[in-house]
């Protein structure tokens, strides 16, 4: 199937998804229980005997990743695969083959619950060692969880209701498929439906994009263009789950704004623009050893919901218009994601798989620009206790940039040990 054909399909189901969301609900809301189940029920003599008690659960594990890479990437994520970090021209990153070892993927995490009137309070909090951003590169925390709930509601830093981190598979490399959804975000979220069958959440999320101004970059003009943002994203998710695994289908809706802030503009450059995504994921049990993974998911100016695609906004020409002579465009993007893990045996798995991110560049986009990523790999783990890992993978990343024709290849071998620990304490 077309890149496009498959952009079309993913339009339609779009459209599709509310009315499979209300019909889910519905259903679901028809088995649970009624207010008198869970508030006037009296509490049995076990219950009086053995209340519920508090607990704090700590984990993490240490992690080594050591590898060889023989091509070359931005040496600030010397240790992972990301197509949008390839080189865009001939060995701008140069030379070939690098060494490198790091303990970045080590993290540590508590989770708490608190028996209440209300049900079981829940606080999650969890970090690694993997600095981006302004610490990219660096081995620094990070925060990765801060989120509580209680009931049908909760509030923190956690994974989007847009992504589905089930997807990601049980591989080696840190980075994950480009080509699936992947955001830990700031978020309020209410969870109506939560059931070993069924499940909806919706949630109003932190906003934020990035944008490309293309080919003008360098104009007086877009030097006062600045952010901004009047709504929440606003994101959820239905999951259906049966013997042979889930079908899960998310959606998002964004507003995406910027004004100019220049004293005396000359034309008009503020604007806003409205972003949208489907996303749709399953785990598949073809047998108790084998679960394949995938994931489809198209949209317009989600690109920072995505796990490597880098803007949400292009710029593109406005020809006959000399009040707005250009355009801010959210960029169409396709992922897709698909992977199978397979265990060989208690001691020994394989993950196998491929992704893909593609980007439909507005025209004023510069050629160079990041069109297209490829993503897949190969492993052997062995465990030799339940709490270790010990494993080899083949990794494999590519870049297309968007009409210059440029196109690179790079491939890594790496090696890493894990080590995980728990301990639970309940009082």
């Amino acid at each position: 199937m077309s890149l496009p054909i498959l952009r079309a399909v993913m339009v339609r189901v779009s459209r599709v998804l509310l009315g499979c969301c209300i019909a889910v609900g519905a259903q679901a809301q028809d088995s649970q229980p009624g207010p008198s189940a869970s508030t006037t029920s009296t509490p049995s003599s076990d219950q009086q005997q053995n209340p519920k008690k508090n607990t704090i659960d700590l984990y993490g594990f240490v992690m080594l990743d050591s590898g060889y890479d023989f091509g070359q990437n931005d040496p600030f994520w010397f240790d992972v695969v990301r197509p949008t970090k390839l080189p865009s021209f001939r060995n701008e990153f140069g030379p070939n083959g690098n060494v490198y070892f790091g303990v970045r993927q080590t993290r540590f995490g508590v989770k708490t619950t608190t028996p209440t009137k209300f049900g079981d309070l829940k606080t999650w909090f969890e970090f690694e060692l993997f600095g981006t951003g302004v610490d990219a590169g660096q081995t620094t925390f990070r925060l990765r969880q801060a989120y509580g709930e209680l009931a049908q509601f909760g509030a923190g830093q956690t994974w989007s209701p847009f992504m589905d981190i089930d997807v990601f598979p049980n591989s080696l490399e840190y980075w994950g498929p480009s080509g699936m959804v992947f955001f830990r975000n700031v978020q309020i979220r209410w969870m109506p439906i939560r059931t070993d069958r069924s499940e909806i959440i919706v949630a109003l999320e932190r906003p934020g994009a990035s944008g490309d101004q293309g080919v003008y970059a360098d104009r007086v003009e877009l030097q006062g263009i600045k952010p901004h943002f009047t709504l929440p994203d606003i994101s959820g998710h239905v999951r259906i789950t049966r013997g042979w695994g889930y079908l899960q289908a998310a959606g998002i809706v964004r507003k995406i704004g910027w004004v100019d802030t220049n004293p005396s503009p000359r034309v008009r450059l503020g604007d806003h623009v409205w972003g949208w995504g489907v996303n749709l994921t399953s785990n598949l049990k073809f047998t108790q050893a084998d679960v394949l993974r995938l994931a489809v998911v198209y949209g317009k100016g989600v690109e920072n919901y995505m796990n490597d695609a880098p803007v949400d906004i292009g710029v593109k020409t406005n020809p006959g218009n000399i009040l707005r002579p250009i355009l801010g465009v959210p960029l169409p993007v396709l992922g897709a994601v698909g992977f199978l893990d397979h265990n060989w045996s208690e001691g020994f798995s394989t993950a196998l798989g491929y992704s893909l991110v593609d980007i439909d560049n507005s025209n004023a986009q510069k050629p160079s620009d990041y069109h297209q990523g490829h993503y897949a790999l190969t492993n052997l783990l062995y465990h030799p206790v339940s709490k270790v890992t010990i494993g080899a993978e083949f990794q494999f990343g590519r870049r297309l940039n968007f009409s210059d024709g440029f196109n690179v290849n790079d491939y890594r071998v790496q090696v890493s040990f894990k080590y995980d620990w728990k301990k639970v304490f309940e009082f």
